[in-house]
C-alpha cells in the first residue's frame, strides 16, 4: 500500500474500489457492486447469479472461488443465499430450492458437510480435503442456518440444522476463526435471543483466550495463527464484529473496534482492491476472490459509518 492509498478519504476509497471492480471482477461482483453502492438493479444481480446454478437446484461453478467444478457445494449454496439476501429475495421458492438440494446431503444429525465428496474429481484446495464419509460441519451448517433465520425461513430443514448448531456451539472449547465467524452468523439471527447472547458471550471469551483475533493491528504477530493457516492469515476485529448490531460487537472495546476499522481501511491496495489472506492455491482463485473481499470490506466500513 502506498502513502496515497493510506490517506484516501471515504469517497476516494469507494471510487478506487469501483475502478478495481470494473477492471477485475466477474459479472456477478460487478452487478453486486452496482446494486449495493450505485442503486443498480436487483434483477441484474439475480440474472448473474443464475449462471452458477446446478441442474439439481444447488450452486457450483466456482461461485465460491475456492470450490471448483459443476457439483453443488454447501459453500456455494451459502454464497447464493447471501447474494439473494443482498437483493431482498432470500425467501420463498428461490431460497427453498437451494435448501432442498442441501437436504439431499444433510447428515442424520442435521448437519451438512464442509465439502460434498461428489466433488472429489474436480480441483479443490489443500485446506478443503475430501472426506469420503464426511461428518456434519458447524462452519457450513451455521452459515446457511444463519442467513435463513435472518430471512424468517420456514423450510423444514432449518429446525434440525438449528439444533445441530446449538449442540456444536455449546460443546466448543476451542475453535478457529472461520468456524467462529459461522457461529456468529448463526447466533446473530437465531430466534432464541437470550440463549444466543449467552452463547456469544462465552464464544467471545474463548476467542480472546485463544488469541485468535488481532487486537493490535500494529502487532498481528501477537495473536495466535492457527496451525494450517497461511502465513499472515490473521483475523481482525471487524472480521468477527461485521456490523455494530452483531453480538460479537460486545467482545471488543471502542478502541479495539476503531483500531480494527482503521486497519481495514488502510489495507486497501494501490489498485483499489483489498487483498486476500488465505492460501492462494491456484491463480484463478485469487483473481476471483479479491473483488468479493473488496465488496465485503466496503460493507463492513459502511456498516460502521466509515
Amino acid at each position: 500500500m502506498t502513502a496515497d492509498a493510506k490517506e484516501r478519504t471515504a469517497p476516494d476509497r469507494l471510487a478506487a474500489a469501483e475502478g478495481f471492480i470494473w477492471l477485475t471482477a466477474r459479472v456477478l461482483e460487478q452487478r453486486r457492486f452496482e446494486h449495493l453502492f450505485r442503486a443498480g438493479s436487483p434483477d441484474a444481480v439475480a440474472t448473474a447469479l443464475d449462471a452458477y446454478r446446478s441442474a439439481d437446484g444447488g450452486y457450483a461453478y466456482a461461485l465460491d472461488p475456492d470450490v471448483r467444478g459443476p457439483v453443488s457445494q454447501p459453500l456455494c449454496a451459502h454464497a447464493a443465499l447471501t447474494t439473494l439476501d443482498e437483493i431482498g429475495r432470500c425467501s420463498g421458492a428461490a431460497a427453498d430450492g437451494i435448501v432442498d438440494q442441501l437436504a439431499t446431503i444433510t447428515l442424520p444429525d442435521g448437519g451438512i458437510p464442509a465439502v460434498d465428496p461428489a466433488g472429489r474429481d474436480y480441483p479443490h484446495p489443500p485446506f478443503m480435503p475430501i472426506d469420503e464419509d464426511p461428518p456434519g460441519a458447524l462452519l457450513t451448517t451455521a452459515l446457511v442456518a444463519g442467513v435463513l433465520h435472518k430471512n424468517s425461513s420456514t423450510h423444514p430443514w432449518l429446525a434440525p440444522a438449528t439444533e445441530f448448531c446449538w449442540q456444536r456451539i455449546d460443546a466448543l472449547t476451542e475453535s478457529h476463526p472461520y468456524e467462529v465467524h459461522a457461529a456468529v452468523a448463526f447466533l446473530d439471527h437465531v430466534p432464541d435471543r437470550e440463549r444466543a447472547a449467552a452463547a456469544a458471550a462465552r464464544l467471545g471469551r474463548m476467542v480472546r483466550a485463544q488469541g485468535i483475533v488481532v487486537l493490535d493491528p500494529q502487532r498481528p504477530e501477537d495473536s495466535h495463527l492457527v496451525p494450517g493457516y497461511a502465513p499472515g492469515e490473521w483475523h481482525f476485529v471487524p472480521d468477527y464484529a461485521r456490523d455494530p448490531g452483531s453480538l460479537a460487537r460486545e467482545w471488543f472495546s471502542e478502541a479495539e473496534i476503531t483500531a480494527g476499522l482503521d486497519a481495514l481501511a488502510q489495507d486497501q491496495c494501490e489498485d483499489g482492491g483489498w487483498p486476500i489472506r488465505w492460501r492462494q492455491w491456484a491463480p484463478g482463485t485469487a483473481l476471483e476472490s479479491r473483488p468479493r473481499v473488496t465488496i465485503d470490506a466496503l460493507r463492513k466500513l459502511q456498516a460502521y459509518g466509515r
